[in-house]
Parts: structure tokens; sequence; C-alpha cells
């Protein structure tokens, strides 16, 4: 008996939908850092100047190149690490569980880059592979 609710032949136009809407989410975070665009409130006195322009930079680019799905593997294995040192210095240091330190996006962000970074960028992507 087969109880899958949608089917396998939809599986890589998912993965490119999870791709296209993982890159839009960090673009967000950088626009926001960078252009304001959206307002983040106190994310200036919370990180600092520096940090914050080279974060909002990453994800700038990173989120652009997922997005589109160019030079996808590298730019998500940069980013997997980026997010991984974004939980350990910024949620680790408030408690253990994620669900206590407000870290679960951070590591979700961290394993759907690792994906990427193996699977590659699926259909709809500059690169094709």
């Amino acid at each position: 008996m087969n109880f899958a609710i949608l089917p396998a032949a939809w599986a890589s136009t998912l993965h490119a939908v999870l791709r296209v809407m993982t890159g839009l989410l960090l673009l967000e975070h950088g626009t926001g850092k960078l252009l304001h665009v959206p307002v983040i409130p106190g994310i200036e006195q919370m990180l600092g100047p520096t940090l914050l322009y080279v974060t909002g930079a990453i994800e700038l680019v990173g989120g652009a190149l997922i997005l589109v799905g160019f030079l996808t593997r590298p730019a998500a294995f940069v980013l997997a690490g980026f997010m991984a040192v974004a939980y350990f210095m910024v949620h680790f240091p408030m408690g253990f569980f994620p669900v206590n330190n407000h870290g679960e996006l951070a590591i979700l962000y961290c394993f759907v880059f690792l994906y990427l970074a193996a699977a590659g960028p699926g259909p709809w992507a500059v690169d094709k592979a």
C-alpha cells in the first residue's frame, strides 16, 4: 500500500522551491541589515557596526546566490558554516536547548544549506547539477 501524500515526481520541483524560499528568506536578513528593508529593530545595537556589515554582506550575497541557484554547492557550504558559527556565537551562550535560546532557525538554516551543498541546486537554477 502506498501512503505517499505527494507524488515522488514532485521531489525535484520541491527541492527547487526549498532552495528558492531559503534564498529569499536569507536575502531578507541581508537587506534588513544593510538596506534597512525590512527594518530590524535593535539590530545595530545587538551586532555592532562591523559584525552588522559582515553578516549582512554574507546574507545578501549568499541569499542571492542560493535564490538564483548560482554557485549553489560552494555558497551553501559556506552558509552552512556561517549559520553554525551564528548559532554558537549568539544562541548557544543563552542556554543548551534551541527552543530556549531561540536558535532553531539558525540550526534549520545550517542543515538546509548542508543539504543543498550535497544535493546541488535542483531544477530552475543557473547551475545545472
